[in-house]
């Protein structure tokens, strides 16, 4: 593998160098679909910056120098400090405190593999078309079951005949139930004006009975003052 390449750079990272050099351990050496995988999949802060400038290496590769991206690898990637703003923090007893603002210095370096490597690769690409999944033994191919055109109409009209005799039986279901709720009220209707009707008999056969004790009443008191 050559030690030259495309370089592309990123400067005044509001990240320290020790937490960017952590992801950049990660793809040294990886080639450009490995090493953005492993940028994608990083949960750290600064993964997305470091995708960006890595397809920003890759571009620069292509545009300028005519290198396919499959044909590339991360050749060195390191983070320098930079610099490094102070700041101040009140603490007790009217002490301060520094805070340390740092900065770093990205630079990715993407080259192209070598004619060995290269040849290498796509020998194992071609043995190997599968790759990264284990050995399965291929499936059976299931038998697929002849369907009766006959049978299935049969199904069908039958499924039709079953929802017509369902719905059917329904409407008898709820014809007899507004039947028996009709005749219920009409009884409750009719023993009501029964009730109704005995009340008022036995309401005037008292008043009769009033007016034949008062008409003897007054008969007797008629026949004493004659005497």
């Amino acid at each position: 593998m050559s030690t030259t390449g495309t370089v592309a750079r990123l400067r005044y990272v509001r990240t320290s160098a020790s937490k960017v050099r952590q992801v950049l351990r990660l793809i040294q050496g990886q080639d450009i679909e490995t090493a953005r995988a492993t940028l994608a999949l990083s949960e750290k802060g600064i993964a997305d910056d470091l995708l960006k400038l890595l397809d920003s290496a890759v571009a620069n590769a292509e545009h300028n120098d005519s290198i396919p991206a499959d044909d590339l690898y991360v050749a060195r990637a390191f983070a320098d400090e930079g610099p490094t703003g102070k700041r101040w923090r009140p603490r007790a007893r009217g002490r301060g405190t520094r805070i340390r603002k740092r900065t770093s210095h990205i630079t990715i370096v993407v080259d192209r593999f070598d004619d060995d490597e290269l040849e290498r690769r796509r020998q194992k690409a071609a043995t190997s078309p599968t790759r990264g999944r284990a050995t399965r033994r291929p499936r059976r191919p299931r038998r697929e079951q002849p369907v009766e055109a006959h049978d299935h109409d049969h199904d069908h009209d039958h499924d039709h005949d079953h929802g017509d005799a369902e719905a059917a039986t329904e409407e008898a279901v709820t014809d007899e139930v507004v039947e028996d709720e009709t005749e219920a009220a009409t009884a409750e209707v009719d023993t009501a004006e029964q009730a109704t009707a005995a009340a008022s008999s036995a309401a005037t056969d008292d008043v009769d009975e009033s007016e034949d004790s008062d008409g003897s009443a007054a008969a007797a008191s008629d026949a004493e003052k004659e005497d």
